[in-house]
């Protein structure tokens, strides 16, 4: 319900001051997700073995870059923000330019396109987020966040931002295409309210 009442608001007059504020939001939690997993990397050392009384020490560091979903996650983060810092631009600096018949399609798909990007990112990001908290006992794949716990909260701040972004990126899309029909509804608007006039 309340979803639905910001996208009817959204297509009557204060359309663009809604749409500006939820692409700022939008902007932020992305930028946020891209930036958080994009610096995530933890080092420490463990005890890997024993020579007689000495212990054997090894390093190992773990970060997004092991990881393709992880890449893929920040890239698509970074991409979605660059869309939504374009589209906030263009709304403030764009002078009179309107958005009307191909521009506003244009506009709504690719906001349907960036809906899929961050999607498809942030629950493929989920999945691996998964395996490292709980591991794969069918796969023998270890569980890594017992031992890297930082690296792994700072994942998940990710990830919900990232989510965040998806929920923000679906209420635009969707205020995005109601903006589509609004001039038809206009126009219909208009022409019912003008009297015909028979010579």
């Amino acid at each position: 319900m309340a979803v639905a009442k910001l996208v009817l608001a959204a297509t009557s007059g204060k359309s663009s001051k809604i749409l500006l504020g939820l692409r700022v939001l939008a902007f932020l939690a992305t930028l946020s997700a891209a930036i958080v997993m994009g610096l995530n990397k933890e080092t420490k050392t463990f005890v890997v073995g024993n020579v007689g009384n000495t212990p054997i020490k090894a390093t190992f560091t773990a970060k997004f870059q092991h990881t393709p979903a992880f890449v893929y996650f920040v890239v698509a983060n970074a991409m979605v923000s660059f869309h939504n810092l374009l589209m906030i631009a263009l709304q403030l600096f764009g002078g009179k330019t309107e958005l009307t018949g191909f521009r506003l399609l244009s506009v709504a798909i690719l906001d349907m396109l960036n809906v899929t990007l961050i999607s498809a990112a942030a629950n493929a990001a989920a999945f691996m987020a998964e395996v490292g908290k709980n591991g794969n006992k069918h796969a023998r794949w270890d569980k890594i966040c017992d031992r890297f716990a930082t690296y792994c909260d700072h994942g998940a701040g990710a990830l919900i931002a990232a989510f965040t972004g998806v929920v923000l990126m679906l209420i635009i899309s969707a205020v995005s295409i109601s903006r589509l029909v609004q001039p038809n509804k206009c126009s219909i608007s208009t022409t019912a309210a003008t009297p015909s006039v028979v010579p």
